[in-house]
């Protein structure tokens, strides 16, 4: 059985979760439910990032010890992406054991290869971002990504070897073009590589929390150093298991585009010096702001993704994000269009669809499906192209345009006139609207799986059952068979008062 290996970058605790973290979860999600329902043994891997400076500070403004602080609100990432309904495998801890175990074994392992000196660093460094950052990249003494002004700090430290592999990582974003994606995030490593890349301090001195260096208890690894490691510490690197082997190297790494030099320049690279391979394909989706303006504490304009679940309902939230924002680009939230993409897309396009299909094989066929026909509403290829691809909204337009042209053909066919002029005809137009309904479902099961379940269960379909097929036989036109019973029910989308 094939196997798809994907992660999200694991998360700092210094605060509790908001929508931009759970667009890239969600997103990781689909993928996750698109692969498993192609048939591939997936392994998906979420996490908390609980070490460095910015969690101390955290835990002493909640007044809370450290380790009490990470516990609590590691718990409370967990608790959210639970309450989303997100299927992944694992949820990764940096204050682990299994962790700790195979940061130590990968340092070990860079530390003999000869890639790890000595030296002092001197420059700048953004508390934020808990990076260092080069005089080209920082913009008047502030952080690019923050605008708060840098620490200059001096330390002596533990280099990483990163400028030994420029022609390795080069080389192979070359020869492996899709390695980093989109097209503009790859341009942008390739500049950093070329022209700013420098040897890396992985570890900080006086630093209150971390993991010690091995040897050397007076300084702790770098967040960054540590955090990366994550990805094969779930996976078992430490102990060697078969788990290991079978899902390294990662098929994707999802990632913001504010973190690529980490994931796609020095995680690489680490990677190179202990001599494991590298992950296949490494994914930066791009910002989104808030009624136009950058999501913020101090505007007060963070969106809470578990509020705003609890108003529309989860399968709504996946919709809108993956529909309205091109995955890979920036893109803007506002409560405004969600509810027009609540009213027109989803009660008025779907939600009417179904109800629409079901009352009329209620009043003509005595609720029972016809015999099926060859004519068909689909378009599978270009939908299993563009999920393959990442691209959600293409595949969400090809879906939306398979409802909307069922929406057609109703109007076209006109069934209330065939009832009275060629049964044989109305049946055949009912059929294909019900099978129709039945290939819709499985469509949007990565992306509305419980809009999907309740689709195949007013079809009369056990959605268990349903989806225990093969999806190359689920798929095949056909596959809801003659005299199935419908059981019409609760709108899909019904009103919703926001005011």
């Amino acid at each position: 059985m094939k196997k798809y290996y994907i992660t999200t970058p694991i998360y700092y605790v210094n605060d509790k979760p908001h929508l931009g973290h759970a667009y890239t979860t969600i997103a990781a999600d689909i993928l996750a439910r698109w692969h498993r329902m192609r048939g591939a043994e997936v392994y998906f891997l979420t996490g908390t990032d609980e070490n460095g400076q910015k969690n101390v500070e955290a835990a002493s403004a909640a007044g809370l010890g450290v380790e009490e602080y990470v516990e609590k609100m590691s718990a409370r990432w967990q608790e959210t992406w639970d309450s989303l309904g997100l299927t992944n495998n694992d949820f990764i801890r940096t204050t682990e054991a299994r962790h700790k175990k195979t940061v130590e074994k990968f340092f070990k392992a860079v530390q003999k290869k000869g890639d790890i000196y000595q030296g002092e660093y001197a420059g700048w460094y953004c508390q934020g971002c808990e990076a260092f950052v080069t005089e080209s990249e920082a913009e008047d003494g502030k952080c690019p990504i923050h605008q708060k002004p840098l620490k200059k700090i001096k330390e002596k430290n533990y280099f990483f070897k990163l400028t030994a592999y420029q022609d390795k990582l080069l080389a192979h974003i070359k020869k492996n073009p899709d390695f980093i994606r989109p097209k503009a995030r790859r341009n942008e490593v390739v500049s950093y590589i070329k022209n700013f890349m420098q040897d890396i301090s992985i570890t900080r001195e006086g630093v209150e929390w971390g993991i010690p260096v091995p040897g050397d208890s007076s300084q702790v690894l770098y967040v960054w150093f540590d955090a990366l490691i994550n990805y094969i510490s779930a996976i078992g690197f430490a102990d060697k298991k078969t788990k290991f082997k079978k899902y390294w190297p990662a098929d994707l790494h999802l990632v913001g585009k504010d973190i690529i030099k980490f994931h796609c320049a020095l995680w690489p690279a680490m990677l190179m010096s202990a001599g494991l391979p590298l992950p296949k394909q490494i994914f930066a989706h791009g910002y989104f702001t808030i009624d136009g303006k950058k999501m913020s504490k101090s505007l007060g304009n963070v969106v809470d993704p578990v509020e705003l679940s609890n108003i529309y309902g989860p399968d709504t939230v996946r919709y809108f994000l993956l529909r309205e924002i091109s995955f890979g680009q920036d893109g803007d939230f506002s409560a405004a269009k969600l509810q027009k993409r609540y009213e027109q897309d989803l009660a008025n396009d779907l939600g009417n669809l179904l109800q629409r299909v079901l009352a009329m094989v209620e009043k003509y066929l005595d609720a029972k499906a016809p015999k099926p026909t060859r004519e068909n509403i689909e378009n599978w290829p270009i939908i299993i192209e563009a999920m393959d691809n990442l691209d959600f909204t293409r595949a969400l337009d090809e879906i939306w345009e398979v409802i909307r042209e069922a929406n057609r053909f109703i109007d076209q066919e006109q069934p209330w006139k065939l009832v009275k002029v060629d049964s044989k005809r109305l049946a055949a137009v009912l059929y294909i609207l019900l099978e129709t309904l039945r290939n819709i479902g499985w469509m949007l099961l990565p992306i509305m799986p419980t809009t999907s379940e309740e689709v195949w269960r007013q079809l009369g379909l056990e959605p268990t059952k349903e989806k225990q097929k093969k999806f190359s036989q689920a798929i095949k036109w056909g596959g809801l068979k003659q005299g199935v019973k419908i059981k019409k029910g609760k709108s899909l989308f019904p009103p919703i008062d926001v005011l």
